[in-house]
């Protein structure tokens, strides 16, 4: 039977779980996750737990912060002046938006908190700074 190699198109399942066990992300009950190994669309780890596997095949994998989406930086949560927010969007503690930086650079930020006078925006990916583990299923090797 073929074993997955960098440079195949391959379908897989995967629930990943928080340390504490919350579901973050699953594929279970939809349709299997389409990747080609090797071309960096997934967690480097990801891939390359998925190298080696055939069809049928489940593994589990538990990756560090550093592994995944890094450590969480200080420096990339920012508080903004209230006023300084359009007033069209509805503020809510964990919405994800996509906002242009003094840099005119867009990138997508957390709200972390406001007030009636700042708003909390965290930039960190939600993940940052998590260790996370993946239960993983190859499917297909197309």
């Amino acid at each position: 039977m073929t074993e997955a190699k960098t440079g195949d198109r391959v379908k897989v399942h995967f629930t990943g779980y928080l340390e504490d066990g919350t579901v973050f992300g699953s594929t279970m009950g939809e349709a299997p996750f389409e990747f080609i190994i090797g071309e960096k669309n997934m967690l480097p780890g990801f891939e390359q737990a998925v190298i080696g596997m055939k069809k049928g095949d489940t593994k589990t994998i538990t990756l560090s912060p550093e592994e995944a989406y890094g450590l969480h930086k200080k420096e990339l949560v920012t508080v903004m002046q209230r006023s300084g927010f359009p007033k069209e969007i509805k503020l809510e503690i964990g919405k994800r938006l996509r906002v242009r930086t003094q840099a005119g650079i867009y990138t997508m930020v957390t709200i972390k908190d406001f007030t009636e006078d700042s708003i909390v925006l965290d930039e960190n990916d939600p993940l940052a700074g998590k260790t996370l583990t993946f239960k993983i299923e190859l499917v297909e090797i197309l």
